[in-house]
């Protein structure tokens, strides 16, 4: 609980972020953290509430509540307001396996439902973890620790997304011999090639792969199961197979001149930037060059905002980002209320950046893309767009209209699709033969994680649909447990 007293003596002081026009200028981390002392202070404004739903992670009207991987976060704040530092990294590694990864890209629903949040601003939960863990690598506290014995049992897990890399760190310390498959040149998944190097430097990444290839897990790159590997024979070399391998299908917007050059789906644009900032400083050119280009971010949301940031580092001529829906309240509705996590407006890193630069917010809100346009060569040459009122919704359609008279257009050369996605890719599943959902997920229930075939598991995207890395990890690790159970007929994972 920290202090007794802490949360009526300290105010809130979250992380601050670089300024936009020093960052602007290169790919490293924008937060900085501060110093242990203060960071002390806001351990301390963790309250006796009694009954904390910061850890208690769930769905509340299908909105997330709390934590999804149920950390110790009271017991972690008291710790550290204790300068015990190194028992608070043991705390926060008992629940969760890559807090270095969810202390920079979590949303943070723990802060959404935290008590003191009611009256006051929550607690700064996630600047916390995030110290914790960086201050253990720091001081060597973070080392590997291989499995005593083995099992003899195989376990192949496809895909090295936060699901995949939970999944196998935990079969790995029940003894099993872990192999991952990643059909990409680096290990990682969305946190390698999805998530931009400013909001989590893929140095925090590959720290943590080499840390799990030293406690024995095996990782094999450049290998996509279905074509480079056939499912069958993945399966018939190992003795349980988990499938993680996101939800990677991009949602489109099939509107006229969607064929344009200059229009690309969000990832393509990010997957292919830090492939070359990794590769070669960008010095190959083997990426879409915002340079100069007049951009428009179609879509919302972190995917959306990684785009902004990015297109802007870029040196983009200028950036605008539509959004369909509203623009949200500045304070919680009356049907969004504590302890689920509060739906209001926030200013972004990419919005913020934005704005310094071109001096105002560049979303636009309640807006409709109707068509791109095109010159003689389909090039982008710009959009046709109306707005839309959610006040009226239409009869058996869309839950919002269009404004008559409200057309406009917009030049662009280059238009990014930020529109979520619409479940796994199914080549794996249908060599398999594995039964989806009615989204084409892979069926299989949350608590079990079993596919329809014995001795397959799914977890994370690829079984959820679209989601936060939080909850990727949490069932990562619960398909770990399943996956453990079915070999060995019980299993002591958490």
């Amino acid at each position: 609980m920290g202090k007794p007293t802490g949360f009526m003596e300290y105010t809130r002081e979250a992380a601050p972020y670089r300024d936009p026009a020093a960052r602007l200028g290169d790919w490293n981390e924008f937060v900085q953290l501060p110093v242990v002392g203060d960071l002390a202070r806001q351990g301390a404004r963790c309250m006796d509430c009694g009954v904390p739903f910061c850890h208690t992670g769930g769905l509340m009207a299908n909105m997330a509540s709390g934590c999804p991987v149920n950390n110790l976060i009271p017991e972690w704040n008291d710790l550290v307001y204790n300068d015990r530092w190194q028992d608070a990294l043991d705390r926060l590694h008992e629940t969760n396996n890559f807090p270095e990864f969810t202390g920079r890209v979590c949303p943070a629903p723990c802060e959404g439902a935290c008590v003191l949040g009611i009256t006051d601003p929550p607690v700064t939960i996630k600047n916390i973890e995030q110290a914790i863990v960086d201050r253990g690598f720091d001081e060597g506290w973070v080392v590997a620790g291989p499995p005593s014995e083995r099992t003899g049992k195989t376990v192949a897990v496809v895909g090295s997304g936060p699901a995949g890399l939970a999944c196998a760190d935990q079969l790995n310390r029940a003894g099993h011999s872990v192999t991952v498959f990643e059909r990409h040149d680096r290990v990682g998944g969305l946190l390698m090639y999805g998530i931009p190097n400013m909001k989590l430097e893929k140095t925090v990444v590959q720290r943590r792969v080499d840390l799990l290839a030293a406690e024995g897990v095996g990782f094999r790159v450049n290998t996509e199961i279905g074509s480079d590997v056939a499912a069958a024979d993945l399966r018939n070399d190992h003795d349980a197979i988990v499938l993680c391998v996101g939800a990677t299908r991009p949602r489109d917007l099939p509107v006229p001149g969607r064929d344009l050059s200059g229009v690309h789906f969000a990832m393509e644009f990010l997957h292919a930037n830090t492939r070359s900032l990794l590769d070669s400083e960008h010095a190959d050119g083997d990426y879409i060059d915002a340079r100069d280009k007049n951009v428009i971010v179609i879509g919302g949301g972190d995917t959306g905002t990684d785009c902004i940031g990015t297109a802007m580092r870029q040196g983009c001529k200028n950036l605008v980002n539509f959004e369909i829906v509203p623009r949200p309240p500045d304070e919680r509705a009356e049907n969004n209320p504590w302890p689920q996590w509060p739906k209001v407006f926030r200013v972004d890193y990419g919005h913020a950046e934005a704005a310094a630069a071109f001096g105002d917010d560049p979303r636009e809100f309640c807006i409709e893309t109707l068509e791109f346009t095109g010159d003689s060569e389909r090039g982008l040459t710009g959009l046709k767009t109306i707005d839309v009122d959610w006040g009226r919704p239409q009869e058996n359609g869309p839950p919002f209209s269009r404004v008559e008279g409200s057309e406009r257009e917009w030049e662009a050369d280059l238009a990014f699709l930020a529109l979520g996605f619409l479940g796994p890719e199914q080549l794996v599943g249908e060599q398999l033969g594995v039964e989806t959902d009615p989204r084409s997920n892979f069926q299989a229930d949350y608590g079990q994680f079993a596919t329809s075939l014995e001795g397959v598991f799914s977890a994370g995207d690829c079984r959820r649909g679209q989601s936060l890395v939080v909850w990727a990890i949490n069932e990562g690790r619960g398909a770990a447990r399943e996956c453990d159970r079915y070999l060995m007929g019980e299993s002591r994972l958490p």
